[in-house]
């Protein structure tokens, strides 16, 4: 390059390694992935590609591969541990380039210390890079040797100011610390990672082959599922199956037991090393990571880092994760397990045991928990779970899963009140509230015997008396554990409330749902809105998500239906941002989205959005979600003209311990409207004389139905014992207006009526509220049909051409409504089924794995408010998004 290091040194004053420069050479039996290098081709026309995969994947190999079939000149540098320092990373990038035969101009000099590198030099290898054609295709294996986030601000600074004079290619085993979204957005990164260098079944099948092995179909791909298309683990497979006279009996026995193959790694790996380095890898077998103090504590040793820097260097299966952490390959680590268990019977158990205890003193819970479960320890397991505030986590989607497949194996022998708090947690984010309330009490019995009364194990036992309480409707029950946490939580450690913030949103959900439930609107606003508001990203996810549900269940039932909308929205986008692919949750939003829908008269989706709710709720449903699916429900029912249906929708199914006003008011309300439609109008009246919730939604439902009874007087006296100070939203304002217009237009006084049907129109047309007009009856036609409030009607209730035509006769549908803006990914499956592509297909054509295309079809379709590719393919021509 214009300058090189003098004497051909590095800033260190040694000599620069040739062998770093070099393209490694492909074995024999390598097998070319034509697949994996068309695409590697985009490299050429993006400024950035990143091939990222584990250790073994074949990364190497596969630009490797790629770079000698170019017929342009290839810089290629594989990256070590020294270039943590920006000096000797530039001056082995700049080596490289001269290596190649692409140097630089002379005024770029290697840098003499290697520590550091100026911002000049930086911009004067950017400027000279700017405009070369051919641009100079650089490859960086290894990557990820060079952690340190200066160089790559400095590696980042050069590739965008190069302009179109650079290729780089980064060959690393972990994310580089570039602004990769940008890359991404810009169409300017081409990537290939751990799911795309995966062999296929087809490709192990060529690459047995390349072996001297020939396999059935079957047994091949039971050797891709067992290996998971692992490169390394296919080629070992296939080197001691080479030594096997049936290679497809020992595969199948490799499958089994993996005998064989242990008999090879033992040989050519582990008895090859001294006798204190093969007792620390049969002890490190059991670890999933270790670093050097986690490894000298099972070991009784000081010098574990030398140990394994060692056998890191010499590729002896032992991996490098970075930070001082290492990990043993798969395949070689379960077979030492195996023969650690032969060698040292009963030892197994103690390094679990203290594995667990190392990685708790250092905070790393999930490890912890694993190796404190593997050792049979459930006291020490369970009670780590409680004394770090972690039982939230049974209830977040996040951990939910691995918590109880873990403590699924936790036997009756546990019997603190750390392991009985932890089964009723379990018991009850699984719904099982028979089983989590009794070991609640008993946990809680338990808690009374403690002498030390611990903080942490009362705040937890709140967290599962609130869930309780909301589950049974319990609002009294939900205060109290309230009160509870509230008297414990100064003297809960301020950093462990920090790392859970994930406790008290739960806590404030479920004590809001059982205010909400009792009536209480306000102050279950005021819990719902703070836990809406919790910090905690995806860790707080599914509270905020259903608190904001609940707060547009309130909205709706104050007649806010605009807001509702809004806030239900809100919270089903929530889990995306993200990336929590399965929707959670209760579903409350959908069902608010749905009682929307009817008061639009959009009946299809609000069916459709029931449907959804129905898959989403859990087994033993909550109050507020049966009462909300009930209003939602009985509202459409209503709608379609089933007041029968309606009144058995009515009633929510489940069980409380105390009743809820507005769910009771619904009942009497709905009951009314089915006894008016079949003609006993003094049971319809009698049912509205008194109703438990004197909100004005409930107010104001009666009065109309006290007037379609004939009762006008008493329905107006309704409407005129509102409180002046209430609020009510739209949906309940014009409604009223209705009833009141009615009524006028009864005593002849036109005049009213007309001016209040107008006022009922303008409130109603912002948020297109269709079908108080469509329950009025025919009396409103007459009005509807004079100019003035025709035009007002024009284009959302009446077709904008209709001339005197009743809402009855309400012309075009609504446009369908799009949740949330389909992402480029999502566009690009749509595409895709419009094209009649199967899911497969579409996997392939966008380098997708099919769950990935799964879960953007799940999305897609949510959001499109569909169920079928068809529909999700004409819905998506309506939109004009195809």
């Amino acid at each position: 390059m214009g300058a090189p290091a003098e004497g051909g040194v590095d800033p260190l004053g040694d000599p620069f390694l040739r062998t770093r420069f070099a393209v490694p050479s492909r074995p024999a039996t390598f097998l070319p992935r034509r697949r994996l290098t068309r695409h590697l081709d985009q490299a050429l026309r993006t400024p950035l590609t990143m091939v990222n995969g584990s250790a073994g994947a074949g990364k190497t190999l596969l630009v490797a591969d790629w770079t000698a079939r170019l017929d342009r000149p290839v810089t290629w540098l594989t990256v070590e541990a020294e270039e943590q320092r920006p000096g000797m990373f530039w001056a082995y990038v700049l080596q490289a380039l001269n290596a190649s035969g692409t140097p630089l101009s002379d005024r770029v000099h290697c840098p003499a210390d290697p520590s550091r590198v100026s911002h000049k030099m930086l911009a004067e290898i950017a400027e000279d890079l700017v405009g070369r054609d051919p641009a100079p295709l650089v490859v960086l294996d290894e990557f990820d040797r060079a952690s340190a986030c200066e160089i790559a601000e400095q590696l980042e600074f050069v590739l965008q100011h190069a302009g179109s004079g650079l290729r780089l290619v980064l060959v690393t085993r972990n994310e580089p610390m570039f602004s990769l979204h940008r890359y991404r957005a810009a169409g300017a990164l081409t990537e290939i990672r751990d799911a795309e260098l995966a062999f296929t079944p087809e490709e192990a099948t060529a690459l047995l082959e390349l072996h001297g092995l020939s396999l059935p179909g079957a047994a091949v791909q039971a050797l891709v599922e067992r290996t998971r298309g692992w490169a390394a683990g296919l080629r070992l497979c296939a080197l001691a199956a080479q030594e096997s006279p049936d290679p497809q009996a020992y595969l199948k026995e490799f499958e089994a037991d993996r005998s064989s193959v242990a008999d090879f790694l033992l040989a050519e790996v582990l008895r090859r090393q001294p006798h204190e380095t093969q007792d620390l890898l049969l002890r490190v077998s059991v670890l999933d990571r270790f670093c050097p103090d986690l490894v000298n504590g099972l070991t009784h040793r000081t010098d574990a880092g030398r140990i394994l820097a060692e056998l890191h260097r010499d590729n002896a299966f032992v991996e490098q994760l970075g930070q001082g952490w290492y990990r043993l390959h798969p395949l070689f680590g379960e077979i030492l397990q195996t023969h650690l268990r032969v060698r040292s019977p009963g030892l197994e158990p103690d390094l679990h045991r203290a594995a667990a205890q190392w990685l708790r003193r250092r905070g790393t819970l999930p490890e912890a928990l694993a190796h404190g479960a593997a050792a049979d320890d459930w006291d020490f397991t369970a009670g780590a779970l409680v004394d770090d505030l972690a039982i939230g986590q049974f209830f977040t989607g996040l951990r939910s899963d691995d918590l109880n497949e873990l403590f699924s194996r936790m036997g009756p022998e546990a019997v603190g009140p750390a392991p009985e708090l932890v089964r009723a947690a379990r018991d009850l984010a699984q719904s099982d509230l028979d089983r989590g309330m009794a070991h609640l009490h008993h946990a809680e019995a338990r808690l009374a015997g403690e002498a030390d009364d611990p903080a942490a194990a009362q705040l937890s036992w709140a967290l599962l008396e609130t869930v309780a309480a909301r589950l049974t409707g319990s609002p009294a029950r939900a205060e109290q554990a309230a009160e509870t946490a509230d008297e414990v939580r100064p003297e809960i450690p301020a950093h462990l409330l920090d790392k859970h913030p994930e406790l008290p949103a739960l806590l404030l959900t479920h004590l809001g749902s059982t205010r909400l439930w009792a009536g209480r609107y306000e102050d279950a606003r005021a819990a719902l809105t703070e836990a809406a508001e919790c910090p905690g990203g995806a860790r707080t996810v599914l509270p905020r998500e259903e608190s904001m549900g609940h707060l547009a269940l309130i909205d709706y039932l104050n007649g806010w239906s605009g807001r509702a909308e809004h806030k239900a929205l809100a919270a089903m986008t929530e889990t995306e941002r993200f990336s929590l692919h399965q929707p959670s949750g209760s579903g409350i939003e959908r069902l608010v989205l749905a009682a929307v829908s009817v008061d639009r008269n959009e009946l299809g989706r609000a069916q459709a959005l029931l449907d959804e709710a129905e898959e989403l709720a859990p087994e033993i449903p909550d109050p507020v979600q049966a009462a909300g699916r009930a209003l939602a429900e009985a509202r459409l029912q209503l709608a379609r003209g089933n007041a029968r249906a309606a009144m058995e929708s009515a009633s929510p199914a489940v069980a409380t311990a105390v009743a809820s006003p507005w769910a009771q008011s619904l009942e009497r309300v709905v009951a009314s409207a089915a006894h008016l439609a079949e003609g006993r109008t003094g049971t319809a009246a009698e049912l509205l004389r008194q109703l438990p919730d004197d909100r004005p939604a409930w107010v104001v439902e009666a009065a109309r139905l006290r007037l379609a009874a004939g009762e006008p007087d008493a329905a107006l006296d309704l409407l005129d014992s509102l409180a002046a100070g209430s609020r009510p939203g739209p949906a309940v304002t014009v409604r009223a207006a209705l009833v009141r217009a009615q009524a006028a237009a009864a005593r002849g006084d036109t005049e009213t009526a007309h001016r209040l049907v107008a006022q009922a129109l303008l409130g109603a047309r912002r948020e297109r509220l269709r079908r108080p007009f469509l329950d009025a009856g025919p009396w409103i036609g007459p009005f509807l049909a004079a100019p003035p409030l025709r035009t007002l009607a024009g284009g959302w209730l009446l077709p904008a051409s209709a001339a005197g035509a009743g809402p009855a006769g309400a012309g075009p549908p609504p446009a369908p409504i799009v949740v949330q803006e389909l992402s480029e990914r999502e566009r690009d499956v749509l595409r895709g089924l419009a094209q009649m592509m199967s899911t497969q297909e579409i996997a392939a054509d966008l380098y997708l794995s099919v769950n990935t295309v799964k879960t953007h079809l799940k999305s897609l379709y949510r959001k499109l408010a569909v169920n079928r590719r068809s529909e999700a393919v004409r819905r998506a021509r309506d939109l004009r998004l195809l």
